[in-house]
């Protein structure tokens, strides 16, 4: 269908019915699509809130115990970048200071999934095309995203009041905790619907919004560095520094949320503006064309050109993360001695060699789970490009099967060592020593990145219309990380995650037998991924 007929179809559409016409089918189908991924979403990340409200509860169960780990987080600018600053040292204030910043991200991450997925991807599929063909106003699809993106969102503020109340920490905290999470949460779902207006794909519209999350986050950690209760001008520059702004629990901000909500109001403004002003398919910042000549003219080129600027991208977060990680690590050891209990969640994180050396390894084991998410959408890419159509002409070209996903392959694979090589020399870099043993310790995170990479391969190329539960299970690796050393979980529950199987580099030594297993494991699922794929058929749309 050209754009001109789908321009004529709305215009009748609207004469008839008006722009958001069947935004109730779009709804239902949108949450049928998702009644897997949403509660999973939901339950995971809600369910978080009790656990660690529980969990401080057990650990720190009196109040001179809470008021020295308050005081010992706020007396140091390394931990307050990483963790933020504590208002107050009841259990739901440590829920908030522990949860409101990494569940914050977590709610902004679900909601652009959610948003993306029912608009861009849509789109670029070209199902919307056939939708807007009958009885679908111009605004509808949109507003059937964020509609689910707020449902989704409602049930998280719901479990988290839920799960507080549960762990003893009710009342009007909760409340302001859960509609912080909530609405940072809706905030983003804006914010992915204006991406998918200026982009020409769904995965550039993710990286887009998924930025916008990492430089929130690079903001509030900066400006929690720099003051002890998040009044820093950084803080109020990040959406997450709102969201720390609140304040749950320590005589509670109300008003902060209204900034949340206008915020909303004026993103969701944008994104409808931007929607009434072209056609299904087309966007603001079209993907310039061209022919396939020179470097693009094998499957590997064509990985390099579609991936090369994601690549960029994540090479030069990670190496402005970690110049200013690393140059909060000397602050680390000011704490030795002052408070025992913050010392184990740090050695529990990062071993037992000094204070020092566990802030670098756990600052490396947060790169190398970060690294997992570039791993993940790089070989989803593979996914991408066979619904949208575009695979077909290239193994339609002669090219194998195996060689089309090669080319991609090698670029996420590579691209993880060369951003946690770069992470690992900014982290050193802003450190001023150490860079032999930093650098290694980056590198030593490579084999649980590339397992999880491989089971992403074996997922798309055994069961492609469920490789979309790779980014749960990151997900769950990212919790169990930075959740699971501050509430000491189980051991068995941390092995779930390959990085607990990983020595904690620098100040140990190197275990060569978990990551040469990891390894392993990573070619064994590459292998039966690319053995998968090779026997089904191509999928559209």
């Amino acid at each position: 269908m050209t754009a001109v007929t789908v321009s004529a179809t709305r215009a009748g559409r609207s004469a008839r019915g008006g722009q958001l016409t069947g935004t109730g089918t779009l709804l239902r189908l949108a949450l049928r699509r998702d009644r897997i991924m949403m509660p999973i979403w939901v339950i995971a990340l809600g369910g978080s809130f009790s656990s660690v409200g529980k969990s401080f509860s057990s650990l720190y169960d009196t109040a001179a115990q809470r008021a020295e780990l308050a005081a010992s987080m706020n007396g140091n600018s390394s931990l307050r970048a990483v963790y933020g600053p504590v208002f107050n040292d009841s259990v739901g204030g440590l829920v908030t200071w522990r949860m409101v910043g990494f569940g914050a991200a977590m709610a902004a991450v679900m909601s652009l999934i959610i948003v993306i997925r029912h608009t861009r991807e849509e789109e670029e599929t070209g199902r919307q095309e056939m939708l807007s063909a009958a009885m679908v106003g111009r605004r509808a699809p949109l507003t059937s995203a964020l509609l689910a993106a707020l449902i989704a969102d409602a049930a998280l503020a719901l479990m988290i009041v839920a799960g507080m109340a549960g762990s003893g920490a009710g009342g009007a905290g909760a409340v302001a905790l859960a509609l912080t999470v909530a609405g940072i949460g809706a905030l983003f779902a804006c914010t992915a619907a204006i991406a998918a207006q200026l982009t020409e794909s769904a995965r550039l519209a993710k990286g887009l919004t998924a930025a916008v999350i990492g430089a929130a986050f690079v903001l509030k950690a900066a400006g929690d560095s720099s003051t002890d209760d998040a009044s820093s001008v950084l803080n109020w520059l990040s959406p997450i520094g709102w969201a720390e702004n609140v304040r749950a629990y320590a005589d509670e901000r109300w008003w902060v949320l209204l900034v949340v909500g206008a915020a909303v109001l004026i993103q969701g403004g944008i994104a409808y503006a931007l929607a009434g002003r072209r056609d299904v398919g087309m966007s603001f910042l079209p993907t310039r064309p061209g022919p396939a000549t020179g470097r693009i003219s094998t499957a590997f080129g064509l990985a390099l050109r579609l991936q090369r600027g994601a690549l960029i991208g994540w090479t030069l977060s990670f190496a402005a993360v970690g110049a200013v990680f690393g140059g909060l690590t000397g602050g680390a050891a000011d704490l030795v001695g002052t408070n025992e209990k913050t010392k184990e969640i740090f050695e529990r994180m990062g071993g037992q060699a000094g204070l020092t050396d566990a802030f670098l390894a756990a600052m490396v084991g947060m790169l190398g789970m970060v690294a997992a998410l570039y791993i993940v959408a790089s070989v989803l890419r593979l996914h991408g490009e066979e619904t949208a159509g575009r695979a077909e002409p290239v193994l339609a070209g002669g090219v194998s099967r195996i060689g089309w996903a090669a080319g991609h392959l090698v670029i996420a694979f590579g691209g993880a060592a060369l951003i946690m090589a770069v992470g690992g020399l900014g982290l050193a870099a802003g450190y001023g020593h150490e860079l032999p043993a930093v650098l290694g310790a980056s590198l030593a995170q490579l084999p649980a990145v590339w397992l999880l990479g491989g089971l992403t391969v074996l997922l798309y190329g055994a069961l492609p219309k469920a490789a979309v539960a790779s980014w749960g299970v990151v997900g769950i690796c990212l919790a169990l990380g930075w959740i699971g050393p501050a509430v000491n979980m189980p051991q068995p529950v941390m092995n779930l995650s390959p990085f607990s199987h990983l020595p904690k580099l620098p100040g140990t030594e190197m275990q060569w037998p978990p990551a040469l297993w990891l390894t392993a494991g990573a070619a064994v699922l590459v292998a039966a991924g690319l053995g998968a794929l090779r026997r089904r058929d191509v999928q559209q749309g």
